[in-house]
């Protein structure tokens, strides 16, 4: 009589492509987390304390370590949950990845909805970076890059590198920086056989038009905006990459977990008719 019902969840199973896969999936990104760990350590040893703990907010390594450790926690729970079948860590990941997944979705939202209050946040960014300019190598190699591949100086304007306690042009400042402007916001000229380091020498007290013979006047900001205006199908492809690993992630564990409770469900259905035969 029991035969025929055992029949029915006899072919309930866990497949080892999903399990393996799902493992595979988690330990790749389990790899490039502890990369990414490593080098946010390496990177944060490598600071003076003192300049470390100024610009925490803004700090690139601290940012890279932040992520990374993230990172590893999650995929660690996926690697050691489809591994052992465990569904406690399975859940844990799946929750996790359903969360940032929300959580991208939703600011990526936001910032269209309200791309005012997203400029004014990326603008403070902008001014804060620049305060800690010197305080921080890795920030400051950044924001070079940024100012050289952009074509740009400042966040709104040239002269917000005032607000940079080397390049202020208050009569009190000491420094030999004094109203300048960092070398990356020059304008190059190819011909040059010799490159004038000191282009953005007293750049903030000349004229709008005057500075721009020999400096990138127009902030960053603008750049920026202007930029994601124009390579919006390469933000999309890059949003559509970052998310289609995740939703696999989560589909793969999802899938897995329920396999997992069909055979947990099979062997106390088994255990208990063969206990109780007659049923």
């Amino acid at each position: 009589m029991g035969g025929g019902r055992r029949g029915e969840h006899d072919y309930s199973f866990v497949s080892p492509v999903v399990k393996y896969l799902l493992f595979l999936f988690n330990f790749i990104f389990w790899i490039i987390s502890l990369v990414m760990v490593a080098i946010g350590v390496y990177a944060r040893m490598m600071k003076h304390a003192e300049a470390a703990v100024a610009c925490l907010s803004v700090d690139p390594a601290m940012m890279l370590l932040v992520v990374g450790v993230l990172m590893f926690i999650i995929t660690f729970c996926g690697c050691v949950g489809s591994l052992r079948e465990n569904i406690c860590l399975l859940q844990m990941f799946c929750i996790c990845l359903t969360v940032i997944f929300l959580l991208q979705l939703a600011a990526g939202v936001l910032g269209f909805v309200f791309s005012d209050k997203a400029q004014t946040r990326v603008t403070e960014m902008i001014n804060n970076a620049i305060v800690h300019y010197r305080d921080d190598i890795d920030l400051q190699n950044l924001i070079d890059f940024s100012q050289k591949e952009f074509g740009c100086c400042g966040g709104v304007t040239y002269s917000d590198w005032s607000n940079n306690i080397y390049f202020s042009c208050k009569l009190d400042n000491p420094s030999r920086e004094r109203c300048s402007v960092p070398f990356s916001c020059c304008i190059l000229n190819k011909e040059e056989n010799v490159i004038n380091t000191m282009c953005g020498q007293a750049m903030q007290e000349k004229e709008f038009a005057q500075a721009g013979d020999h400096i990138h006047v127009d902030g960053c900001i603008d750049k920026l905006v202007n930029w994601i205006h124009s390579n919006l199908y390469l933000l999309g492809g890059i949003a559509l990459g970052l998310a289609i690993p995740q939703l696999v992630g989560i589909l793969l564990s999802q899938i897995l977990i329920n396999q997992i409770k069909d055979q947990i469900k099979l062997q106390n259905y088994n255990l208990k008719h063969r206990s109780d035969p007659w049923r």
